[in-house]
């Protein structure tokens, strides 16, 4: 029914496009072989390709003197600067980016607990950082969808992620459009989705598709995304979730019997508890679109805002909230 976008998205090399870890081997990665079909991946190996080859001598994070240097202990060769000039000139050549998938505690491309010793020589770290390449992501597209092939395993974050990572390359082709109807639709079918993220930027997003200013539609597209990505700049709550529901449901309050609506709500209650993934009540709520023909919400993305084919219950079991 949907029609999705085809995100972009950088991706360590070494998650299943090439054996290009420092010992040679390459990880084949589940998340990112169920997306292959539906994104356009740009793999990347930073390491490579500022020319320390494969099989290669580890590198590792090195705090001196209050800054972080890339140092390579058994050569003694610094590589901050070949990383930081690489970054920099990568990244600003993707810029139409929607999202990064990186290798987790890889000096180079790990987002978050990455170690960083106090000296080149073998000893414990002396605490935890983001990767040097990863850094520069973060520092240059926090506000798309960024994480580490080891969180994706947790099915709350890899929620959030294949959420915003969708919109957010469906918001680039109509903004490409530079069409204030098609801009007017991608509200109306993301309102849910939106109301479930926050409440208070889905008003401001709607004031600024109305245009009472008359501004130019470019500047309307500007606002409007900028506004997107601080939206998106959480993951959904469980109780915004529950309130999206309970006004869906609102609109069948004079189809349902009293049995159905109970039952409903003891889906809601099961959700509330962590007992239950939402979509046990989505598509229940779903089912009665269909039934009494509501093509409103028939045309909602909180339904399914990325392909079905992705969708997945299963988890780690780390932090395990459906």
């Amino acid at each position: 029914m949907w029609r999705y976008a085809k995100p972009t998205v950088v991706v360590s090399e070494c998650l299943g496009f090439s054996p290009c870890r420092y010992n040679g081997d390459q990880l084949n990665d589940e998340v990112v072989q169920k997306l292959a079909p539906f994104v356009q991946f740009i793999p990347i190996c930073p390491e490579v390709r500022i020319g320390l080859g494969t099989p290669r001598e580890t590198i590792r994070l090195v705090k001196e003197d209050e800054r972080i240097r890339l140092i390579q202990p058994s050569t003694g060769t610094d590589v901050t600067e070949q990383m930081n000039q690489f970054s920099v000139s990568f990244l600003t050549q993707v810029s139409n980016v929607d999202g990064f998938i990186l290798k987790s505690r890889s000096p180079s491309c790990g987002i978050k607990d990455v170690k960083i010793y106090s000296s080149k020589q073998k000893g414990p770290a002396a605490g935890k950082g983001s990767g040097m390449f990863a850094e520069h992501v973060l520092r240059m597209f926090a506000h798309k969808a960024v994480e580490e092939e080891g969180r994706l395993t947790n099915f709350v974050i890899r929620e959030h992620f294949l959420t915003k990572l969708f919109t957010l390359a469906l918001f680039r082709e109509v903004k490409q459009t530079k069409s204030h109807h098609r801009l007017v639709e991608f509200h109306a079918e993301h309102k849910y989705l939106f109301m479930a993220y926050h409440q208070q930027k889905l008003k401001q997003l709607g004031n600024i598709v109305a245009n009472q200013a008359r501004l130019p539609i470019e500047k309307v597209f500007l606002q409007y995304e900028q506004t997107l990505y601080e939206l998106f700049a959480r993951r959904s709550r469980r109780n915004s979730n529950i309130n999206v529901c309970q006004h869906m449901i609102g609109y069948f309050k004079n189809e349902l019997s009293g049995e159905e609506k109970r039952y409903v709500h003891e889906l809601l209650e099961k959700y509330r508890a962590g007992k239950l993934p939402l979509s046990s009540v989505t598509t229940v709520i779903r089912s009665w679109a269909i039934r009494y023909q509501n093509e409103y919400l028939l045309k909602q993305r909180y339904f399914q805002p990325y392909p079905e084919s992705l969708l997945d219950v299963t988890d780690s079991g780390k932090g395990r909230d459906y």
